[in-house]
């Protein structure tokens, strides 16, 4: 009995250590324009996005100290996508980050619309424009 408690735990922390794995991602990407997330404007440039849960951390590859936060919520596509890549969404000379996808997941993140973002749609149109992007480790 004790040996058969010893394995259960051993499993259980195995399948939570994966678990929690699974849930972060690291995504590098050269965004060849300026955008938005939030109420945050972000210029042009190489920049590191890593989730963990809820949780989205921008950082500027050039200028790591620089790390800001945001929350997202998890999104998802039948089949699983074919290519890591960031899709924004183009209004009225804008780009909005919309969603971060890694490569064979059919789960991705996404974040919520600004008031802006918002406004812009009820009179603009908008279309999606989509930059590719690396995991990174």
């Amino acid at each position: 009995m004790k040996n058969l408690r010893s394995i259960l735990f051993a499993l259980t922390v195995l399948l939570m250590a994966s678990a929690a794995q699974a849930q972060q991602s690291k995504v590098l990407a050269n965004v060849p324009f300026d955008f938005v997330v939030g109420d945050r404007a972000y210029a042009a440039g190489e920049y590191l996005f890593s989730n963990s849960d809820a949780i989205l951390k921008i950082t500027n590859a050039e200028q790591q100290a620089k790390t800001e936060m945001t929350l997202s919520h998890a999104c998802e596509s039948i089949t699983p996508s074919a290519d890591t890549k960031l899709v924004f969404d183009s209004m009225g000379g804008y780009y909005f980050l919309r969603q971060i996808w890694v490569a064979g997941n059919s789960r991705g993140r996404e974040l919520p619309r600004s008031h802006t973002e918002v406004r812009l749609a009820q009179n603009e149109k908008q279309q999606s424009v989509i930059v590719a992007a690396n995991i990174s480790r």
